[in-house]
């Protein structure tokens, strides 16, 4: 066993500083004033640098010209101070502490508060059996999110997690580890200095997390990061607020992709109608007739393998089953008429019995065997397959052509990679890894990420003007820069339905702000009644919305499959697609600022202890807390409302002060909501279809009790034109006061296709005496039938305490101020 226990020698190089220890190589690099790099190697020269995963480096890397958009920035100079036991170097937010003996590395803010400290004797660790060990103290007050997709509980202390793909049919969603995703990210909480702090290893290897499972009577409390190979390669982050450490977390890895609009609409799905005898695609198109006569919008179909069975019974990817689909092109087009998107199912592992298995084997496109010889075979969906090597340009390109020629070229933008997991048990197997060679245990999660990205590349080589929509199931850090991810196949239970929360929510502070679940469970007997609604009402928060199920009782999961439920269904999904232009914001903030779109509350509210337990409560956004019913045969339900704001009921707009919990009543319709002092939250009217509607009136929720701002994004939602500038951001401003002014300007060239803006103003206790626009008095009206004919004006519905403001849209930046002086009319 190595462990580095005693600094020799330091070496100042461009920027980086080596340490030489008696057991290991370090190599310090101040990449910002918030983030550090610290690589560790037990040989005697680092490796090559060679990523697929960073979308930021401060150093040339062989992979440059594969990674697209790579940012290049210039790493800190290393200045440091040398005393008899430390050396210390600094950047303008932290002081990096070296000790010489024993060898540890501390962090720790200007005013000397310990962020991070290594475990002193033990701090970085190689055993016989080359794995890789990094021990950190911990506290009693520490709290530790993130770790990408993990079931459980929010906070991961006391928790050992396994880092491994693997496809986990049917999964208990608070116990199963490992799950499909594979991110070795996590962000820690100090309760007592209430800062945020976090680490990513970048290393694809498995590994595992103790986060203070382990404990020694010998040591103080630590967790460690156990790697089975490659380099102990770490990024510390610097908050202090947790959304701090997300930013540049997804800066190091990339912010999520921007995707098409229409992929916020409703997902139709279910394994069903693709093993049918025949007819699979009028069963499909009649689902969308179906949707449409029962009001329940629906915005495309993810059509499960069943559409690429051979004569022999097995799932043949690139294939079309010509017996249930007989024209796919004419299908497609078909959808598209209807307003709907195909989503194909499409697998990574190639059976060997496969028509295009030959084709593949003679272009080495496989994952080979240790030896180099051939192709490596493992168990598969079907009977014996190999797997496409996506390190392999030869494996690229022809998976590439088959994209293209199978859907691309029918008029297919949107991919949806399944069963990617790349569960290959001989872990020696050879990647071709650009002509090096390494084994398929070090590249694993690494895999699913490039079929992501053949995806995104391919699409753009045929249609380069379309925005890709791109669903993976597996991935690796940086995932979010070419797809949407889901939690795979999730079992139908209540549990699955409230646990898939943190699930989902844990993703979302590991960089991956556009996730979902298969909503009413995708294995297991038919939810009953009550569970499918209440998890229906859940999902329609999720980024991913999509409605699943491999039903085990011979059933399919529809929305209308109770119909004397099929009400609360609608009503659900209509609040989804009024909430359009909101997620779509949100979407944009998180390609820009890698914000989730679903948040715990600890990330809007980390000064407030006794959200940093909660698991199931979550914010949509900044503005609008969500609490949904999560318990069978509800009768009431309790919420706890952060302290900090105020809030109010999103119905009633009754209002409570934060820092309470509350209890209220519940039905089969509730679907608990509460908007924070200073929400702004858009949403569409009349929008039933996201390819065809066009969003003419938009209303704004706005709670001026305190200043807050918003971006308003729009663009065509189809198209890359918004990459050239064709969109428009609105940032929407609110001054509170006397004079509320509500201000509104505008970046961009998109000609919006707004006509109709109308504020609903939460007033906190008195109504408004006067409302102007640019200056001009708007009229007050008495009677909401009179202001509603109206095309501008306002008045003031006394029940919900809401002044209503509608006028046409401007094009021009510009202010709305609301007067709230109290109006004496006793002395006029």
């Amino acid at each position: 066993m190595l462990v580095s226990n005693t600094l020799l020698q330091v070496i100042e190089g461009h920027n980086y500083l080596d340490l030489i220890t008696n057991a290991a190589r370090y190599r310090i690099i101040l990449m910002k004033d918030e983030v550090i790099r610290i690589r560790c190697s037990f040989d005697e020269q680092f490796v090559e640098e060679a990523s697929y995963v960073l979308a930021m480096t401060a150093w040339e890397d062989k992979l440059d010209s594969i990674v697209d958009g790579r940012k290049k920035i210039e790493a800190l100079p290393v200045n440091y101070q040398d005393s008899d036991t430390q050396f210390v170097l600094s950047t303008q937010q932290l002081n990096v502490i070296i000790h010489k003996q024993p060898f540890a590395i501390e962090i720790q803010d200007k005013q000397g508060t310990v962020l991070h400290a290594d475990l002193k004797e033990r701090s970085y660790v190689k055993d016989k059996q080359g794995r890789l060990y990094h021990y950190s103290c911990m506290n009693d007050e520490d709290y530790f999110y993130g770790f990408g997709e993990k079931a459980g509980a929010l906070n991961k202390k006391k928790r050992r997690m396994r880092m491994h793909n693997v496809d986990t049919l049917g999964y208990d969603s608070e116990h199963t580890d490992p799950l499909y995703k594979h991110i070795p990210f996590y962000i820690k909480l100090n309760g007592k200095t209430q800062q945020a702090t976090g680490l990513f290893y970048h290393n694809s290897c498995d590994s595992v997390f103790d986060m203070g499972c382990e404990r020694s009577g010998y040591w103080n409390p630590y967790s460690y990061f156990c790697a089975d190979g490659g380099e102990l390669d770490i990024f510390f982050m610097y908050g202090p607020e947790i959304k701090d450490v997300v930013r540049h977390y997804t800066d190091l890895t990339g912010k999520t992709i921007l995707p098409a609009k229409y992929s916020l609409g409703y997902m139709g799905s279910t394994m069903y109608y693709t093993e049918l005898e025949k007819d699979s695609d009028k069963a499909i198109l009649s689902f969308l007739d179906k949707c449409k006569e029962e009001g329940i919008p629906c915005d495309g179909f993810f059509m499960s393998s069943g559409y690429t069975t051979g004569q022999d019974g097995k799932r043949y990817v690139f294939n079309w089953n010509n017996d249930r689909f007989p024209d796919p092109k004419a299908f497609i087009g078909e959808l598209m008429q209807k307003g709907a998107a195909l989503v194909p199912n499409i697998k990574p592992g190639m059976l060997t019995t496969h028509p295009l298995y030959k084709e593949f084997d003679e272009a080495g496109a496989y994952v080979k065997d240790q030896n180099g010889e051939g192709p490596q075979t493992d168990r598969y969906w079907g009977g014996p397959a190999s797997f496409v090597d996506f390190t392999n340009p030869e494996g690229r390109a022809l998976w590439k052509k088959h994209l293209k020629e199978s859907f691309i070229s029918l008029g297919v933008t949107s991919i949806w990679n399944d069963n990617n997991e790349y569960e290959i048990n001989n872990e020696d197997a050879l990647c071709d890894f650009e002509g090096e060679g390494k084994p398929i245990s070090e590249l694993r999660p690494i895999m699913p990420n490039l079929m992501a990205q053949m995806a995104k590349e391919a699409i753009a080589e045929v249609e380069p003007n379309i925005r890709p929509y791109i669903v993976n199931r597996a991935g690796f850090a940086g995932i979010q820069r070419f797809a949407q991810t889901w939690a795979g196949d999730n079992s139908t239970s209540w549990k699955s339905l409230k646990f898939n929360i943190p699930v989902i929510l844990g993703m979302g502070l590991s960089g991956v702000a556009n996730q979902g679940c298969d909503i009413g469970g995708f294995f297991g007997p038919a939810p009953e009644p009550e569970l499918f609604v209440r998890w229906v009402q859940n999902g329609i928060f999720q980024p991913r919305f999509s409605i699943h199920s491999c039903n085990t009782d011979n059933t399919v999961t529809e929305p209308w499959m109770y119909p004397s439920y099929t009400k609360y269904i609608r009503e659900a999904i209509q609040l989804r697609y009024k909430l359009a232009p909101y997620f779509y914001s949100l979407l944009f903030e998180a390609s820009t600022e890698g914000s989730p779109v679903m948040r715990p509350l600890v990330y809007e509210f980390q000064q407030d202890a006794r959200v940093w337990e909660e698991s199931f409560d979550f914010m949509l956004g900044r503005s609008i807390l969500v609490a949904n019913v999560l318990e069978e045969q509800a009768k009431t339900r309790k919420v706890y409302l952060p302290k900090g704001c105020d809030w109010i009921e999103w119905n009633s707009k009754k209002r409570y002060a934060g820092g309470q919990t509350i209890e209220f009543d519940v039905t089969l319709a509730s679907i608990p909501m509460f908007l924070r002092t200073g929400a702004i939250v858009p949403m569409a009217v009349g929008l039933n279809n996201l390819h065809q509607d066009v969003m003419e009136e938009l209303r704004l929720i706005i709670e001026p009790s305190e200043d807050a701002s918003f971006v308003l994004y729009e663009d065509d939602g189809l198209t890359n034109d918004y990459q050239r500038g064709a969109y428009l951001q609105t940032t929407i401003r609110v001054k509170a006061g006397q004079e509320t002014v509500i201000s509104f300007s505008n970046e961009g060239e998109y000609d919006s296709t707004l006509k109709t803006l109308v504020i609903d103003l939460i007033c906190k206790e008195i109504a408004p005496v006067q409302v102007k626009l640019q200056g001009r008095k708007l009229a007050m009206f008495l009677d909401p039938k009179e202001w509603n004919d109206q095309a501008e004006g306002w008045y003031y519905d006394t029940e919900q305490k809401t002044a209503k403001i509608k006028y046409p849209q401007l094009q021009t930046d510009y202010e709305v101020s609301v007067h709230f002086d109290v109006k004496d009319l006793i002395s006029i």
